[in-house]
C-alpha cells in the first residue's frame, strides 16, 4: 500500500518538474557531469596539495592526512560552488540563444507564409 503511495508521489514530482519552465541544473546534462567533476577533482586536489605541504612542513603523518581531509572537503565544497556559479551563467546563456533563434525561425516563417499567401492572392486573382 506504501509503494502506491510513493509511485503516485514521484508521478505527480514528474508531472510538475515537466511543467515547470524554469531551467535546474540538476536536469541539465552537461552541467550535472562537470559540476560533479568539478567537485571530485576539488575535493582530491585539495587533499593532495594540503597533505603535501603539511608533511613536508613536519607534521606528523597522521595530522597530515586529516588536514588534508578536512581541506579536500573545503576544496569540493569551493569547485562546487564555482561550478554552479558558471553554469547558472552558462545556461542562462543558452537559454536566450534559443530563444533568438526560435524568434528567428518564426519571423522567417512569417515571412515565407505571407510570401505565399501574397503568391496564392495573384494566382487567384490572375485566374479570375
Amino acid at each position: 500500500m506504501a509503494k502506491k503511495g510513493k509511485d503516485s508521489d514521484d508521478a505527480s514530482k514528474e508531472a510538475a518538474a515537466s511543467s515547470d519552465p524554469r531551467v535546474r541544473l540538476s536536469a541539465h546534462p552537461r552541467a550535472a557531469r562537470h559540476i560533479s567533476m568539478a567537485k571530485g577533482w576539488g575535493g582530491i586536489l585539495g587533499f593532495v596539495i594540503v597533505a603535501f605541504f603539511s608533511r613536508q612542513a613536519g607534521i606528523p603523518t597522521f595530522d597530515a592526512v586529516f588536514r588534508g581531509l578536512v581541506a579536500g572537503i573545503a576544496f569540493s565544497t569551493l569547485a562546487w560552488a564555482g561550478a554552479v556559479a558558471v553554469w547558472r551563467q552558462l545556461s542562462v546563456a543558452e537559454v536566450n540563444a534559443a530563444r533568438r533563434r526560435m524568434e528567428a525561425l518564426a519571423e522567417q516563417v512569417a515571412a515565407e507564409a505571407a510570401k505565399r499567401a501574397e503568391a496564392a492572392k495573384a494566382a487567384s486573382a490572375e485566374a479570375a
